[in-house]
Parts: structure tokens; sequence; C-alpha cells
């Protein structure tokens, strides 16, 4: 009987880099190039989202349905961390200058590409139908509310929100306590 997710031997057979225990991955979840992907214990991947490139997601981590994660430079999800519906987290754009071409179509010559690392630490979240751009850090403890743009690194244990993110807030550090329960 087919469940909702995939069973074991059928997350295996995507050939993930490693995979953890009690890992849920949605039947309708789309994996490109999973060789360059790592999934820790205690992770779950719901319906219709997108991973492609070098991804690696620790332990306790959920990734709401339709999250795209576009990781060619490497997207790294810390323990105890999330991401909600519809965002969007980009490790490369194009150049929008009007000095080049856009798009995959076109010759790696005419086309410039940008782009760097994406890291969300600990006890991170990230608020529905937002946009990751690469080449930054969302700090220990920070959450994104929804429809928020991250443009730049965030710093610890605040609540970040708007377009672009600003820092509305200090978040509690209370979370970290229920760890120990786990």
């Amino acid at each position: 009987m087919k469940t909702s997710f995939l069973s074991i031997d059928e997350i295996n057979a995507i050939g993930f880099n490693k995979v953890g225990k009690n890992v849920l991955i949605s039947r309708h979840a789309s994996f490109y190039n999973p060789s360059e992907m790592c999934i820790g214990n205690n992770v779950r991947i719901d319906d219709f989202c997108i991973l492609s490139g070098r991804i690696t997601i620790e332990n306790y981590v959920h990734i709401s349905a339709y999250v795209a994660l576009y990781g060619n430079r490497r997207i790294y999800i810390k323990n105890y961390s999330g991401i909600s519906a519809h965002s969007v987290i980009y490790t490369m754009i194009d150049d929008f200058s009007g000095k080049f071409l856009i798009g995959p179509m076109f010759p790696e010559e005419l086309t410039n590409l940008i782009g760097g690392p994406v890291i969300l630490e600990e006890f991170t979240q990230i608020g529905a139908s937002s946009v990751v751009l690469p080449n930054l850090i969302i700090k220990q403890g920070s959450v994104v509310g929804a429809m928020s743009l991250v443009n730049k690194t965030l710093d610890e244990w605040g609540i970040y929100a708007g377009i672009p993110a600003k820092r509305i807030k200090e978040r509690s550090k209370k979370c970290m306590s229920f760890v120990e329960v786990l």
C-alpha cells in the first residue's frame, strides 16, 4: 500500500549521498543531483518541493510544500530549522544589469551568474512565500516573516520581516531548552 510518503527503499533508490533515520519525503517532491545531497535524521520534505544542487539538511528540519531550494553554490540547513510553504532559496542569480543575457539557454560566456552559499543556522525559520538571495547567513535563532525578501546576512536571535527583511525585534531563546526532550 502506497502512502503520501516514500518508503525507505524508495528514498534510498533516489541516490542521496547520505540519508538519516526517520526521514519523510513526499512522493511529489523532485530532486536534481541527489548524489550532492545529505539528509540528516528526523527530516520531513513535503509535496511539490524542488531540491537541486549541493544541499545539506541536518536534523529535525521541516521543508514545507512548494519550497524550491536551488543549491548550485551550496545550501546548508542546520538543526531545528524549517522553511515554510512557497519559499525559495537561491544560491545563484542572473546579472540583471543589461550587460549580459539572462537565462540558462544561453552560452555561459554571454551570461553572468552571481552567487554564493546560503546557510540557515540552528533554530531558524523562513516564513511562507519568502525569498532568500545568494551568499548570506541566517544566523542562529533568527526567523523571517511571511512574504519577506532576505538579501543580506541576518544577525542572531531576531525576528525579521519585509522587503527587504529588517529586524523587528529580539526573539526568545527558550526554544533551545526543548532540545533536551528530544
